[in-house]
């Protein structure tokens, strides 16, 4: 078992994670006089190491899946949704939608043909739901910055909303509410050329092409915007808005990440350093299944092809079901928490009072209570050696009131709210 939970560390870490890349970039930037501690340098680390990693693995996934997606053209995924009726339809539907199209827009003129082709309605709905929200690659792409727990939960849980949402619409009996141009439309079967391996591998190219040149402006612009997160925005400020305590924040992520598009490639980085920040893991999820899901350019598109009618009731169905995700995933969090608040350790807390007995260690937790430190920034408030501050926060990190992660030659050092709260 431990050798294969540590060859799954280092798939995770450096093979998904790209740690290695992480310190080749700050070893670099230090080099370069922009060591960690400054503004510049903290800002083109973030910067650098995401955009580089995010888009290597983009590469790799697209071509993953668009060869995967080679041996399911839309008239074969038809005739697969077909076989299945009622609730197992719907989930057929929404597991088809992980290897299809990254984006919203993408999706939309895949799910009229489904519908033009007389599929059931709740099942092209599913379908709509879990595409642009879920799929292969953001499970893979969320594992290397996430872990693997937070990742399998995110896409379950896309894929329960998907088969819910069209599970609710097929038994509202909304078909007259689909365009009539979709509606009237001929079922044309239009026979799948046959691929050779040389085909498909030229088909998974060009994806490759088209796709990364299609979200890469959303890519860029997420990474900087959590770039900025991550450097310029006080810890405090993203827990007091976003935290998973705060009963707003849920709705709220909901509510901004409607009106934006990207797919979820763009909006990791950004959840990212949210996380990073303190906000609440269901907040964070809330935000990303909105902007992926229901976009306004998105939204614009499908409103053509179903009427008002129709196109509320999808929208205020995925966002109730984005809403419970948040407060249910931000719940589960807190009583977890709250359980081993509640298992009171006497001795652990006398340690804890006597290492924060030290006046230097107390004003280092004041430092780390404005937010996330370097060591360098720390170590120019008091008149002590490297070696002496690293005894001095290895304690703190022992008992768990500090933790600590490393980029480049540098330690960052933050409080862990809970266990101080």
């Amino acid at each position: 078992m431990k050798i294969i939970k540590n060859g799954w560390d280092f798939f995770q870490d450096q093979i998904l994670g790209m740690h290695w890349l992480k310190d080749l970039i700050g070893k670099l930037l230090v080099k370069a006089g922009l060591g960690e501690g400054r503004f510049p340098g903290e800002f083109l680390h973030f910067f650098l190491y995401d955009i580089i990693k995010i888009f290597v693995l983009l590469a790799v996934l697209i071509f993953v899946i668009s060869y995967i997606q080679s041996y399911f053209p839309p008239e074969k995924s038809r005739k697969i949704m077909g076989r299945f009726h009622g609730i197992w339809a719907n989930l057929i539907g929404a597991l088809l939608g992980t290897v299809t199209p990254f984006c919203s827009c993408s999706s939309i003129p895949i799910f009229m043909g489904f519908t033009s082709a007389g599929l059931p309605l709740g099942v092209t709905f599913s379908f709509l739901i879990s595409s642009p929200m879920v799929d292969l690659g953001s499970l893979v792409l969320l594992m290397s910055v996430f872990g693997g727990k937070i990742a399998f939960a995110y896409v379950i849980v896309g894929l329960v909303i998907a088969v819910i949402g069209g599970t609710i619409i097929e038994r509202l009996h909304m078909e007259d509410q689909v365009a009539d141009f979709i509606r009237q439309a001929p079922n044309v079967e239009v026979a799948s050329p046959s691929l050779t391996i040389a085909d498909r591998m030229d088909y998974a190219k060009n994806q490759v092409v088209v796709t990364v040149k299609k979200v890469a402006p959303y890519i860029v612009v997420g990474v900087i915007i959590g770039a900025a997160i991550h450097n310029l925005i006080p810890e405090y400020i993203v827990r007091s808005i976003l935290g998973k305590q705060t009963w707003y924040a849920v709705p709220l992520a909901t509510a901004v990440g409607v009106p934006m598009y990207a797919d979820i490639f763009g909006t990791i980085p950004v959840a990212e350093s949210l996380l990073a920040k303190g906000a609440g893991l269901g907040t964070i999820l809330s935000f990303m299944m909105a902007v992926t899901t229901l976009s306004l350019p998105s939204m614009v598109m499908l409103s053509k092809a179903i009427k008002k009618k129709l196109l509320g009731t999808f929208i205020g169905i995925v966002c109730i079901g984005i809403i419970i995700v948040g407060y249910g995933f931000n719940m589960i969090i807190y009583i977890t928490r709250g359980d081993r608040k509640m298992q009171i350790d006497y001795e652990k807390y006398a340690r804890i009072f006597k290492v924060m007995s030290d006046p230097k260690r107390l004003k280092i937790i004041d430092m780390l209570s404005e937010g996330e430190l370097c060591a360098c920034k720390i170590l120019e408030e008091f008149h002590i050696t490297q070696p002496t501050l690293s005894h001095d926060m290895k304690l703190m990190c022992d008992l768990g009131i500090v933790k600590a992660r490393k980029e480049g030659k540098w330690m960052q050092y933050s409080l862990d709210i809970d266990v101080m709260n």
